[in-house]
């Protein structure tokens, strides 16, 4: 079981924000709409995973570096500071650079998206 199951990041300009993500990650992101909001779903195994999604419209709240703290994982092999190259290219500011945590459970870094969202990334090396 996991702590947690789904996380929201809200955006003010969808479209810069799953650019931005995509770029980040190198990976698409999932273009739905449910009711009043427009989403872009990162990608996740549904059965296994803790899954989250871009979020604008509705009630969903503004972009802030203040509050909680989501941490995107970084699976494969590309390292986080070609992430968090990709990342500054993209339009992001990095709040927190590359950080090595105890015991060999890997390292994370704290950037700014393109809208204003304080977003953490962890990788294992």
């Amino acid at each position: 079981m996991n702590a947690l199951n789904w996380f929201e990041i809200p955006v003010s300009d969808m479209d810069r924000a799953q650019a931005f993500y995509e770029a980040l990650l190198a990976q698409p992101l999932r273009r739905e709409a449910m009711g009043p909001y427009d989403m872009a779903v990162f990608p996740y195994a549904q059965e296994s995973g803790v899954g989250g999604a871009l979020i604008r419209g509705g009630n969903a709240s503004a972009p802030s570096t203040e509050g909680s703290l989501v941490y995107l994982n970084l699976v494969g092999e590309t390292p986080l500071a070609t992430v968090m190259e990709r990342a500054v290219e993209a339009g992001a500011r990095v709040l927190l650079d590359r950080m090595e945590l105890p015991d060999g459970i890997g390292v994370i870094a704290h950037l700014q998206d393109t809208e204003g969202n304080r977003v953490g990334l962890h990788a294992m090396a």
